[in-house]
């Protein structure tokens, strides 16, 4: 009678994954020790609008403990990169690409108000009322008033007082989607 074989052949099923060289493993988690190095050397306060598990937020106070501990710092860092492996990473890169765009977008914004201010100066009445009609929170008087003045101080070539009020009145009252 022969015994049964302890070894049994492996059966590798479609749906698993292929299987990742070592070196293909080892590039990944260089990859997540570099993108927990960054996640580390942002502020608190950077941190704290991500959406971290417990764990990493736990990891990352740690972090801020040891941040002058250099040896220290980079086991911790590996072990951060460990625990990224288990981790969903796309909301985390999407909170960040947002907070990295934030300053773009404020940019757009500001640019956007000074075409609408010099087109209200330059055009006047018709460029008042569309804007009225879109933005009822502004006064009428109001507006009308800032216009008159910085449209004058344009004319005489000194952009000061309303020109600055006109841009700072626009900037409180319009809202961009």
């Amino acid at each position: 009678m022969s015994k049964p074989s302890a070894k049994k052949s492996p059966v590798i099923d479609s749906d698993e994954e292929e299987l990742k060289s070592k070196s293909e493993i080892k590039r990944e988690m260089i990859q997540l020790q570099h993108f927990a190095q960054k996640l580390v050397e942002m502020s608190k306060h950077q941190r704290s609008r991500l959406p971290l598990t417990e764990d990493l937020v736990y990891a990352m106070v740690v972090a801020d403990k040891i941040a002058n501990k250099h040896e220290a710092m980079r086991r911790h860092i590996r072990h951060i990169a460990k625990l990224l492996l288990e981790t969903d990473l796309d909301p985390i890169h999407q909170a960040i690409d947002v907070m990295a765009n934030k300053h773009q977008q404020e940019t757009a914004k500001f640019v956007r108000l000074e075409e609408i201010r010099d087109d209200l100066i330059a055009q006047g009445s018709p460029t008042i009322e569309a804007l009225l009609t879109d933005n009822p929170s502004m006064e009428r008087q109001k507006l009308r008033q800032l216009v008159r003045q910085a449209s004058k101080e344009v004319k005489a070539e000194k952009t000061a007082k309303y020109y600055q009020e006109l841009f700072t009145y626009l900037k409180e009252h319009i809202q961009f989607s």
